[in-house]
């Protein structure tokens, strides 16, 4: 399906990734419509967008109440008169250490990272159906392919099975599903990390996903042989990240975050 003149809707346009896919849809020739939490980041996207006037349409939306989701996918319909495409980019992150987190913590990265995408795809998929026509991108993450950040990587394991059963659901019915697989992305979840590559990586990826569906992409393009020994050697792998000192590594900023930030 070409982009252009298609009516993509993206979840999570606020964020890095999420602003980079707005930005994206926008060059391709398609109308957006951003879906995120009411805050200050919605709003600078909005002002952003403000002079295409009618190819974009803002809509404050909570992923997690579906309410909200069906509010957005009816005003979608109304202003535009078709849906053709649903990029899931809404993403809360967790600590590595499972253990770390709280109770409140596991909900929340559950309710947006997973439910939070199975209620979007569940919202637009009856119209796609009867279009006839659509395309669908989530947004994973390596670490739904290597078991290391603790609830987050649960979250996304589950996005991975689900981008899988309902890509086979709807096969036939000329909808494609893809999942795209981001390494570390430059982000206000890696805000600590530097050299990292742009959110355009993850936006561009998205963008040919709805050109040419297929299964899953994992981008940056390096990290998919490391994927792929994860994928051959489980073994290796529980060795290495098994490692108290590789697990002390891994936690150490996440911990150190979290310790400064019940001290303030």
């Amino acid at each position: 399906m070409e982009p252009a003149g298609s009516v993509g809707v993206i979840a999570g346009a606020s964020g890095g990734i999420g602003a980079a896919t707005v930005r994206a849809f926008l060059r391709s020739g398609m109308s957006v419509v951003l879906a995120a939490p009411q805050d200050e980041h919605l709003d600078a996207i909005a002002r952003e967008v403000a002079p295409l006037g009618p190819r974009t349409l803002v809509v404050a939306t909570d992923i997690t109440n579906r309410r909200d989701v069906d509010v957005l996918v009816a005003r979608t319909l109304v202003t535009f008169g078709r849906l053709d495409v649903l990029a899931n980019v809404a993403g809360v992150g967790s600590s590595p250490s499972f253990c770390d987190s709280t109770d409140e913590e596991l909900e929340r990265v559950l309710a947006v990272n997973l439910l939070g995408a199975a209620r979007m795809m569940h919202a637009v998929l009856p119209i796609m159906k009867a279009q006839r026509r659509g395309s669908i991108v989530n947004v994973g993450s390596i670490a739904g392919e290597a078991g290391v950040m603790g609830m987050y990587s649960g979250s996304k394991f589950g996005l991975r099975g689900l981008t899988d059963s309902v890509r086979r659901e709807v096969r036939s019915e000329n909808i494609g599903v893809t999942l795209i697989e981001p390494g570390f992305v430059r982000s206000p979840m890696n805000a600590a990390m530097e050299g990292l590559p742009g959110p355009e990586i993850v936006a561009d990826a998205i963008v040919e996903a709805i050109r040419r569906p297929r299964r899953a992409l994992i981008v940056p393009a390096n990290y998919r042989l490391p994927v792929a020994l994860i994928k051959a050697f489980p073994g290796l792998v529980d060795r290495v990240f098994g490692d108290a000192r590789i697990q002390a590594r891994l936690n150490r900023d996440a911990r150190a975050a979290r310790s400064a930030g019940e001290s303030s």
